[in-house]
């Protein structure tokens, strides 16, 4: 795929143009799709989402967003990551309001569904701690995504946030930590 097709479309995405984004995810298609699995490879049993709904939610996620500002394919891959973990956040919000009643009569829980709502517990619990760590240290939010739920790499997460790699190699550390601090509240 050539990188100038990529860009251009990535330039007129930004500026508005809402066809562009049609265009350029047949091109990054593949990452997105390997984005996809990544985050629901990360243990997720039950989910309600296969890799290919994930990017199709993904998708029209990015659709509804008036302006995406993406430096360059990594940048975009980052951005998606986000919305990624938004999807899969808001199919756990619903999933959990569904395992509370919402007027159905009681359930003996297995294990198998105990794992689940522990997931599901998981993640609502880790997208609170982000939004805090965001209002903390912005980066550092944006470093642990890319890393945790984009499965990139340090040299692919520095790229996306135009910073040397050794810091997002510090980054990561501090945020892994900070992570652990608040999920042990």
């Amino acid at each position: 795929m050539p990188n100038e097709e990529v860009t251009d479309l990535l330039i007129a995405y930004g500026e508005g143009d809402a066809d562009a984004l049609g265009q350029l995810v047949p091109l990054l298609y593949d990452d997105l799709r390997r984005l996809a699995h990544y985050q629901l490879s990360k243990g997720r049993r039950g989910a309600t989402l296969d890799t290919t709904a994930l990017v199709h939610e993904t998708y029209l996620k990015l659709v509804d967003q008036t302006k995406v500002d993406a430096a360059n394919r990594a940048h975009f891959l980052a951005i998606a990551a986000r919305a990624m973990r938004q999807v899969l956040v808001d199919y756990a919000r619903a999933k959990y309001a569904l395992k509370r009643g919402e007027g159905r009569r009681p359930v003996v829980l297995d294990k198998l569904q105990l794992g689940v709502r522990e997931q599901v517990e998981f993640l609502l619990a880790l997208d609170t701690a982000l939004d805090r760590l965001r209002k903390a240290n912005s980066r550092l939010a944006a470093v642990f995504e890319c890393r945790y739920f984009g499965g990139m790499t340090d040299q692919e997460t520095a790229d996306s946030l135009g910073v040397a790699r050794r810091t997002t190699q510090r980054d990561w550390m501090k945020s892994k930590a900070w992570r652990r601090t608040e999920l042990e509240r």
